[in-house]
């Protein structure tokens, strides 16, 4: 199994209580302690609002991420979980992609959906197509990134997108161009898209059942379109709460709540801490390990981590990168 690892950039309040002018500092130090360790890849999330409720607290944008953290790491791979089509024109997101290619000499990834978040769609004047809308527009936004990443010019008079002649020059450092992550689980129109042009998927949030469901039903699209589903990488993304102990777990969980109290009403706080506490890989590394072998089992290829409290306190990030990574990778 392979493993990334989020670093955290604000949305979801993961740098509240440190000083603004002192984020980067803590982003670029997780994600060079991220490059010296065992971890295959770094990833940020695309949004602009925080959740699960809009705050004033930061949240950094994932692309300027992108270059900033391609500049200064030397090994990991470089991802977004997910780029929402919808925030940028697709020959415009495939030209930055590719420059940010050049400048972490070949390590982006391109995790990209349809979007979800409606308020910082209305919030930032982008309005809020229909859900069918919004995945025919990545369907036709792929398709202009596909295009310009492998022949260097993108033509399509699309419903949603129209290009002419656009050109991205120079190409992606990546052969054939950037890898891409279709992200969600959409059983008719997502995990089609992804049947057609993705090398990975993700979804399932953490449930065994969605994982089993979505993946037959991506088989299912991939016989339809002629694609080897074997040949698509499925990954999940997980939150991690670890510890030596459950009553370390305890401690962890009980430090989580006190942090996001400041920012959240009871009822949203305590669901927060339930989707943590009721996580799959919640525990002691023994129980991270054995849930994710079984997860191998129903055929995980990659595991991309967020540790709710890595800008504060490593020990759940490195006491994986010990204890889980190992009997795994």
């Amino acid at each position: 199994m392979r493993f990334g690892l989020f670093i955290p950039q604000g949305w979801r309040l993961d740098l509240a209580g440190i000083e603004p002018n002192r984020h980067w500092e803590v982003m670029r130090a997780l994600a060079g302690h991220a490059d010296r360790g065992p971890w295959e890849s770094i990833w940020v999330y695309d949004h602009f609002h925080t959740v699960p409720v809009p705050t004033d607290e930061a949240t950094h944008e994932a692309w300027t991420l992108m270059s900033a953290l391609g500049a200064t790491t030397e090994r990991v791979r470089l991802g977004q979980m997910c780029t929402c089509m919808g925030y940028r024109s697709p020959a415009y997101l495939a030209k930055v992609a590719a420059t940010a290619d050049h400048v972490s000499g070949g390590r982006i990834e391109m995790g990209i959906g349809g979007g979800w978040y409606e308020h910082e769609w209305r919030a930032y004047g982008y309005g809020f197509p229909s859900a069918g809308e919004r995945l025919a527009m990545l369907d036709e936004g792929v398709q202009i990134m596909r295009q310009l990443w492998t022949a260097g010019t993108a033509t399509l008079a699309g419903i949603h997108y129209h290009v002419d002649g656009a050109i991205c020059r120079p190409l992606p450092v990546q052969e054939g161009g950037i890898p891409l992550w279709i992200a969600g689980g959409g059983e008719k129109k997502t995990l089609r898209i992804a049947a057609k042009y993705a090398q990975y998927t993700n979804f399932g949030g953490g449930d065994p059942a969605v994982f089993e469901r979505k993946s037959q039903i991506l088989a299912e699209h991939c016989k339809d379109v002629g694609t080897d589903f074997h040949a698509i990488t499925r990954s999940e993304n997980f939150n991690v709460v670890l510890g030596r102990t459950d009553a370390e777990v305890h401690d962890k969980l009980t430090w989580l709540r006190e942090h996001y109290r400041p920012y959240l009403s009871p009822d949203v706080l305590e669901s927060r801490v339930h989707e943590f506490s009721a996580g799959l890989l919640t525990g002691t590394p023994e129980r991270a390990v054995a849930r994710l072998q079984e997860a191998q089992a129903r055929g995980l290829g990659y595991a991309i981590l967020y540790f709710p409290d890595a800008a504060y306190d490593r020990s759940s990030l490195d006491l994986f990168a010990e204890r889980v990574i190992p009997a795994l990778a």
